[in-house]
């Protein structure tokens, strides 16, 4: 097991892009933004699917399903934790959805294509999601690979662990790595790690603490850059490589 020592630097000024040879991008309301609420779906999945596993009434299922999202990281985690339910069949019924919400970006996919180095994606989501939503904004080409929950071992970002497995597994060098993510506390672990961090920041959807769990720690030294808007944010990067022929 490889240990990731804290960047003696971290809390040094923001970190700019000049070093940056490995890009990482989360999925769900980064690559895509929040507005198209695939979320809502695989909530009534998520939802549907406890109610039916505990045999509880829906109102339970779903007290229970937004605890284990705050308390562990994913209702999943929560799931395999306390209960010891077996991952598979859970990931594929709640990722069952309909992603014709998200509409093509070939600009987004230009924008990443001509970023210099590797383009990776780092997902609590399923690799078959993230090949679906990819491939609804027709960017899947410019990727190299996709890092999901079942490559971490089910661990979940923000967990230590999720990290060193996606660092193991993909050979990046942290402090050539920016880390992109709608989720703020997400991004501390990358921080410490030495990433250059930037904070897709997402509208706060309700009241509730699951809603407002995006932007917690936003205002922290772990975010080094935040963005509205990711396909203006790298456009607008100094550094780009020239585009293919």
């Amino acid at each position: 097991m490889t240990i990731i020592e804290p960047d003696k630097t971290a809390d040094a000024a923001p970190r700019d892009f000049r070093e940056v040879e490995t890009w990482i991008f989360d999925l769900d309301n980064t690559l895509y933004p929040p507005e198209c609420d695939l979320f809502a779906q695989v909530d009534q999945r998520m939802t549907s699917f406890i109610s039916t596993y505990l045999g509880v009434d829906a109102v339970e299922a779903k007290r229970i399903q937004k605890d284990f999202y705050i308390e562990h990281g994913t209702t999943l985690s929560g799931l395999m934790t306390v209960y010891g339910l077996e991952p598979t069949e859970f990931l594929s019924f709640v990722h069952d959805i309909d992603v014709s919400a998200v509409l093509a970006d070939a600009a987004l996919g230009q924008a990443i294509a001509t970023l210099p180095g590797r383009k990776l994606v780092f997902t609590n989501g399923s690799r078959k999601h993230a090949e679906n939503v990819l491939h609804r904004l027709g960017i899947d080409h410019v990727f190299e690979d996709i890092f999901d929950i079942v490559s971490a071992e089910y661990e979940p970002k923000p967990r230590q662990r999720a990290y060193e497995r996606f660092i193991e597994a993909s050979r990046v060098e942290p402090r050539r790595a920016a880390m992109f993510e709608d989720i703020a506390r997400n991004l501390e672990v990358p921080h410490i790690m030495g990433m250059t961090t930037v904070w897709v920041r997402p509208a706060i959807a309700g009241p509730e603490r699951h809603h407002r769990l995006s932007h917690e720690g936003a205002e922290g030294t772990h975010v080094h850059h935040v963005t509205d808007n990711l396909r203006e944010f790298l456009e607008a990067l100094p550094l780009r490589s020239a585009p293919s022929e």
